[in-house]
Formats: C-alpha cells, sequence, structure tokens
C-alpha cells in the first residue's frame, strides 16, 4: 500500500512539477500534505507510527542519500578557497541556534533545561533541500548558494554528538560515552575518505575501467559501501556521506560528472519517500495534542532563533543585506531533525513524546515555509526581473525624438559641451544600447 501510494503521488508531482518550479506550489510539500490525508489518524490508508522501523530507516537513508549527492556538488579546492562563510555559520551559527532554541523551549514551551537543549540540538541543523529553487538557482550569487550547501552538508554530523550527550543527561545518565562519539566521528570520517579513494584508485588502473552505461553506478557503488560499512563499524553515517561526497567531487571528476544527474534523481525519491512517510505520522489529533506554547514555540524557532544567530555570526563579515536576509531565513529542518527526533522516541526519556511533537510540528511548519518561498526569494536575485520589458520599451520610445533630432544635424547638449561632439554622441549611444539591454 506504501509502494501504491508513493507511487500515485510521485506521478502526481511530475505532473505539477514544471508548474511547481514557476510558483509557490513545493513537490516536497505535496508529498508532506499527501501522507497527512493518507495517514491513519485521516484516512487511515497508511498505517505508519513513530516506531515503525521503516520510518527512521527510510529517513536515515535519505538524510544518507542527500548528503551524498551535496557533498558531490563541492571538492576540496572550494571549501578550501571559500571557508570563511560556512565557518561562521558553523562555528558561530550552529550554536547560537541551539542557545536560542533552547531558550525559547525553556521558557516558552516549558521545558526543563536539559531536555530544552535537547531539543535545541535537535532543531539546529538545517537542510536546503526544502530551498532547492534557491540553492539550484544560478541567478542567486555562487557564496552564498555555496554557504547554505556547505553547512548544512556539514551541521548534520557536528549537531549528532550535541544531541547524543544532551540525550544521557536528558536521562540522567553517567556516563555520556565522550569516547564512544569521537570514535565515531573518526570512523565515519575515515570511511568516506578512504573509500572513495581506494574505489578511484582501482578504476584507474589498467585492470579496470567503467563502461559508459555503467559509469553512473560508480558513485552509487561508492555510496553503498560507505553506507554499509558505516553501519557496521557504528561510524558517523551523515559526515561519512558528506565526506565521500567531496572526496569523489575532489579526485574524481570523471566519476562526480557521470554520477551527477542519475544520483540526483535518486537522492530526490527517497526524499520524498521520506516525506510521505513523516506526513503519515502527523494527523489532526496528533497536532491538538500540542499545547498554544508549543505552537508559539515552533513558530519562534523557525523566525527568531535562526535570523539572530546568523546575525551575529555575519557582523562584520561583508555579506550584502539581501543575501545575509537570505542565509537566516533559509534555515529550514528537514531530515537530520527527523532522524533526531525519533532517536527521542527510542530513547524513552520521559519528555520523549512531548519533544518528538514539538520537533514534528517545527518540521512540518519549516518544510511548508520555506520550500514556498524558495521561488520568491530566489526571484529576487534576478536583477533582470527588476525592470519589466514594458519599462525599457517606454523608455526606448521616449528617446526617438532625440535621436530624430540628432539625425537631422540639430546639436545636442552632448555634442557640444567643450567642443568633444564625437565622444558625447557615442556616450549617448552606448547609454541606449545599456537601456535596450
Amino acid at each position: 500500500m506504501l509502494l501504491l501510494c508513493f507511487a500515485a503521488v510521485l506521478l502526481a508531482a511530475v505532473l505539477v512539477s514544471a508548474l511547481a518550479h514557476r510558483t509557490i506550489l513545493s513537490t516536497a510539500a505535496l508529498f508532506l500534505v499527501a501522507g497527512f490525508v493518507l495517514g491513519d489518524g485521516t484516512t487511515g490508508v497508511l498505517h505508519l507510527q513513530a516506531d515503525s522501523p521503516i520510518v527512521a530507516q527510510l529517513a536515515e537513508l535519505a538524510l544518507f542519500a542527500v548528503l551524498f549527492t551535496d557533498g558531490m556538488r563541492v571538492g576540496w579546492a572550494d571549501l578550501r578557497s571559500a571557508w570563511r562563510l560556512p565557518g561562521r555559520a558553523l562555528g558561530w551559527g550552529l550554536p547560537l541556534t541551539l542557545l536560542v532554541t533552547a531558550t525559547l523551549g525553556h521558557y516558552v514551551a516549558g521545558l526543563g533545561w536539559a531536555e530544552a537543549l535537547l531539543i535545541g540540538a535537535i532543531l539546529a541543523p538545517t537542510d536546503p533541500v526544502f530551498a532547492a529553487a534557491l540553492v539550484g538557482n544560478d541567478k542567486v550569487p555562487a557564496r552564498l548558494r555555496h554557504l547554505l550547501n556547505v553547512e548544512s552538508g556539514v551541521n548534520d554530523g557536528l549537531a549528532l554528538p550535541f544531541v547524543v550527550v544532551l540525550l544521557a543527561v536528558a536521562a540522567g545518565s553517567d556516563d555520556l560515552h565522550l569516547g564512544d562519539l569521537t570514535t565515531e566521528l573518526a570512523v565515519g570520517l575515515a570511511i568516506g575518505v578512504l573509500v572513495p579513494l581506494a574505489a578511484l584508485a582501482l578504476e584507474r588502473t589498467r585492470f579496470f575501467a567503467a563502461s559508459a552505461a555503467y559509469a553512473p553506478l560508480n558513485g552509487v557503488a561508492i555510496g553503498l559501501l560507505v553506507l554499509a560499512l558505516g553501519k557496521a563499524t557504528h561510524g558517523n553515517l551523515f559526515l561519512a556521506a558528506f565526506a565521500a561526497g567531496i572526496t569523489v567531487a575532489t579526485f574524481g571528476p570523471r566519476e562526480r560528472a557521470a554520477f551527477e544527474h542519475f544520483g540526483e534523481n535518486v537522492a530526490e525519491l527517497l526524499k520524498l519517500a521520506a516525506l510521505l512517510v513523516f506526513g503519515a505520522l502527523i494527523s489532526v489529533d496528533f497536532l491538538s495534542d500540542i499545547s498554544l506554547a508549543g505552537w508559539v514555540f515552533a513558530v519562534l524557532a523557525i523566525v527568531v532563533a535562526r535570523p539572530i544567530a546568523l546575525w551575529i555570526s555575519f557582523l562584520r563579515s561583508g555579506l550584502a543585506l539581501r543575501e545575509q536576509a537570505a542565509a537566516m531565513w533559509f534555515g529550514p529542518k528537514g531530515f537530520a531533525s527527523v532522524v533526531y527526533g525519533l532517536l527521542v522516541i527510542e530513547s524513552g526519556i520521559t519528555a520523549a513524546d512531548e519533544i518528538f511533537h514539538l520537533v514534528a510540528l517545527t518540521i512540518v511548519i519549516s518544510i511548508l515555509a520555506h520550500s514556498s518561498t524558495d521561488v520568491v526569494i530566489a526571484r529576487a536575485f534576478d536583477d533582470t526581473a527588476d525592470t519589466p520589458n514594458w519599462h525599457n520599451a517606454l523608455r526606448r520610445m521616449r528617446r526617438r525624438p532625440a535621436v530624430r533630432g540628432r539625425s537631422g544635424g540639430e546639436p545636442t547638449a552632448a555634442a557640444t559641451h567643450k567642443g568633444d561632439g564625437e565622444a558625447g554622441t557615442v556616450g549617448q549611444t552606448r547609454g541606449d544600447a545599456a537601456d535596450d539591454d
């Protein structure tokens, strides 16, 4: 039944994708709403619970695929040459977002400080998947797209240690397992770097070569191997995924180009399937269980926490005001927060149900808000759209009498200025041409 529903919604998304590309309609929101309608709490077509194995597994797999393909878009040279802004967002923005969200969780939602800090860590990571029109739009400045892409790829893995430590604190555990966390991060990073390097080295020997038909599957094989080894060794899957993508982009440009479109389509399918499943967990009864204070918290966590954190992070950074405003707004909550929220459910701590409700509500509001405004904000960076065509046509019509006057021999002010008539005419002609453009 899940497969049938996914196929039907996918077909509907394909049919409206052209309209969604140029309007505020979002395919991500379509799958979320479809899951809500088909879920057990609404029509009962899909019977899924937060503790169902497929929920956590699909969310984890989707996040891995998204991070792997995100890493493919940037190489180490790109990261090293343009790390200043992402470094501010990660070094200052991530912990500040955590602290502001935790403050809202304590004073608005009424959580204890341990639980408030935990929900702050869960909601701190960002996901550019729901702002695809912004991140993938060439009209948007490259440094802004690079900032959002790198930040979202790295902050998922950076937030995980905070989630695990704060989960142990909320459970009253004396052992925070800091050594295990360090090992998990180190193993994930090692797998993400060494596995792609080994695979690329093998392909470059005279004994092996990928055919044109199988070249796109090279990236898939590397990704699956990293995923399997990460799960077998308990390494950090999300850091391994992003590191593997960066490694392939850095040392295998040919493999990166072959994988690009195919890999993005696979990641998109997994993302949409995870959204459908996540939407099925939400129902009217689920939302009605959340108090008014919880709703206020969810809204403030989106419109206050990240904007304040990034405003402080980008002070004296030289980032243009328009770019800074876009970065402050586009902090969508996505698959990392879903996975971390499910970890809370599995932990069985006293406030697990309340935390999951608040996390789910914030994610739903974020998906609807950010995926519906990315096109609008992206258009704000399109300078060609600032001046409509009719405006340029009107200006050309107004200039025609002046052109006829010059052709009839009547001197203009520009032509008689200090005897430099030729230069003035050329300058005016260039100005007309620029207006026409």
